[in-house]
């Protein structure tokens, strides 16, 4: 039996600017934490007594013989990718709903090739999680990812992660104090709007507005560079919640679907019961927004706020960990 545990992340600055279509020619970098909100996944080799050879548990329940009548495409491609010609059962669950904005697919397929790998006695490096899964999700699944959902999840921590030239991908984790990680988390809130959505479809419509919104994402990937400033200096910690909420500002110029009524009430109810500013996390379309809000008045702007949920996290810096092994 296997057990991985893979956390969510939130993702500040610079989304949309670590997509291939746009980093292999202009570079692109993006500021992001993982969170204490995991993805587990239970992995073993199931016993020869059972008629199926392969079960999988997720918001269904597989019963099967072989690979390819697999729903779960992610789970499906992931076993053909590792050529696992075994029988498995493999069960997930989750702190957080998926199609949300908090990364959750890229952590899934980092955690299932974390734990798959465990079962097969082997032990991948942080950036061949990273890699592999930016390749299934991309290459075999066709998904409009971008590529630092999938670092996120392996590496875990406070990072700055760049996009193109030589190494592809490089990861700088943040380095300030730890008063100074406290009283960012402090100030930040999130909370859940109810709304799931599918972010590779926004995401392609981002990717194909790519030359259209060049000035717009210039300007998002400039503001990675002014948030690295706030948190290693030692200035008023509310000009990040400022510069989120410019970021958000061009963020949903990108693309139609980026928001919607609904969204923004609910941002302008944040901002008008003290918020200072904020986004929505992911693609957009719905998912986790992400408010920036002084300490004592966030009772306030979750009282404004009605019943969407508030929930409290931590920063957290493991990354994608086997949690459990016990191969026999």
């Amino acid at each position: 039996m296997i057990i991985s545990r893979t956390p969510f992340r939130v993702s500040f600055f610079g989304g949309g600017t670590d997509h291939p279509a746009w980093y292999k020619e202009n570079g692109g970098a993006v500021l992001s934490a993982t969170i204490d909100k995991y993805c587990y996944l239970t992995c073993r080799f199931l016993p020869p007594f059972f008629e199926h050879r392969n079960r999988i548990v997720w918001s269904q329940i597989e019963i099967v013989d072989d690979i390819s009548e697999i729903q779960h495409l992610a789970v499906r491609e992931t076993l053909r990718y590792l050529e696992i010609e075994e029988g498995v059962e493999i069960h997930h669950l989750g702190d957080l709903p998926a199609r949300t904005g908090i990364g959750s697919s890229s952590s899934f397929v980092v955690g299932l090739l974390h734990a798959l790998y465990a079962l097969k006695g082997q032990m991948p490096s942080k950036r061949q999680l990273a890699s592999e899964a930016t390749y299934i999700e991309r290459d075999r699944l066709g998904e409009s990812v971008g590529s630092q959902d999938q670092v996120s999840a392996a590496t875990g921590g406070f990072n700055r992660i760049d996009f193109g030239g030589a190494a592809e991908v490089r990861v700088s984790p943040m380095v300030f104090s730890n008063n100074r990680l406290e009283l960012l988390q402090d100030h930040l809130m999130l909370i859940f709007t109810g709304i799931s959505r599918t972010s590779s479809d926004i995401a392609r419509e981002q990717i194909d507005s790519i030359k259209e919104n060049h000035d717009e994402l210039c300007s998002m990937h400039t503001m990675v560079d002014e948030a690295t400033n706030i948190l290693t200096g030692s200035g008023d910690i509310r000009d990040f919640g400022r510069l989120l909420h410019e970021n958000w500002k061009l963020k949903r110029s990108l693309t139609a679907k980026t928001t919607n009524p609904e969204i923004d009430q609910i941002y302008d109810t944040a901002i008008q019961a003290g918020a200072f500013g904020g986004k929505l996390l992911g693609a957009g379309g719905g998912g986790f927004m992400l408010l920036a809000v002084e300490p004592e008045r966030q009772p306030i702007v979750k009282d404004a706020l009605g019943n969407l949920l508030h929930v409290p996290f931590r920063f957290e810096s493991s990354g994608s960990q086997i949690i459990f092994y016990d191969p026999d």
